[in-house]
């Protein structure tokens, strides 16, 4: 049975992170992509210019009018923007008992640029996070969700997991691209323990939206796949996708990976 996942996100007109991302990964994975946006944004690949979030009601009604009519097997949660769309969210998820929730904490975009009000971060804390099968952080989002500085080392990294966790998430995933070497390593913990994710690093700037990427694609596995394969499976993903995303050429800032590198042939 194909799986309805569903994005909850911003948008992204130069198509590489966001809604836009979300799809194109979901697609690429085998899964049908239901989409509700929580803002509209003005970025490219060099940046964010800015953005305009939509109401709470409307996030709201986006939501109800999916999950009234489609049966979703999982949901994918990116940009939240502020407060009341969080509390939105959260609202609407727990009456439509959503399951497979993948929460991917957007706080700041790879330019800089803060996309989400600095006043939202302890509602993402104590009313999405709650609700997730796995939060995606990476270093600096985690810092902001533990509100400790964002000085990272390995050994840091593995001793922070315990405190993730204990925020409410069935499984962490924290990523951790940000820090120095040539892999970069990220870290699953759950109930079974913890399992690490290490891949050599790929030479591109090619690398915009990949935060959005592989939490979508997680979303779009795990209604057929356990953790840890789906992380596993949703990294490998990526990691091709980075590998084959100078087939592309889109922008002149940090380009998109190759959402459909498995799919389109050389020269399309």
């Amino acid at each position: 049975m194909i799986a309805n996942v569903l994005t909850i996100a911003g948008t992204d007109p130069s198509g590489g992170a966001g809604i836009q991302a979300d799809i194109k990964a979901m697609s690429a994975l085998g899964a049908y992509a239901c989409s509700a946006i929580t803002a509209v944004v003005a970025q490219n690949t060099q940046g964010v210019r800015s953005f305009q979030a939509l109401s709470p009601d409307f996030v709201a009604d986006q939501i109800d009018a999916v999950l009234d009519d489609v049966r979703i097997d999982a949901v994918k949660i990116g940009m939240i923007a502020n407060a009341g769309i969080a509390r939105a969210v959260a609202d609407r998820l727990r009456y439509h008992g959503a399951r497979n929730i993948v929460l991917d904490p957007v706080m700041v975009a790879k330019s800089g640029h803060a996309l989400l009000d600095p006043e939202a971060v302890a509602v993402v804390r104590e009313a999405l996070v709650p609700l997730a099968r796995v939060i995606t952080p990476n270093l600096p989002e985690a810092a902001v969700l533990l509100d400790r500085p964002d000085d990272w080392s390995a050994a840091s990294m593995t001793a922070a997991l315990p405190e993730l966790m204990a925020l409410g998430a069935r499984y962490v995933l924290l990523k951790g691209g940000h820090l120095a070497g040539a892999d970069s390593t990220d870290l699953l913990a759950g109930p079974e323990g913890t399992q690490t994710f290490a891949a050599p690093r790929i030479a591109t700037t090619n690398d915009h939206g990949t935060g959005c990427t592989l939490s979508s694609a997680i979303a779009a596995l795990l209604p057929h796949h356990d953790m840890p394969e789906a992380v596993e499976r949703a990294k490998a993903y990526l990691h091709a996708a980075l590998a084959e995303s100078a087939a592309l050429d889109v922008g002149q800032g940090h380009g998109p990976v190759h959402h459909f590198h498995g799919l389109w042939g050389a020269g399309n």
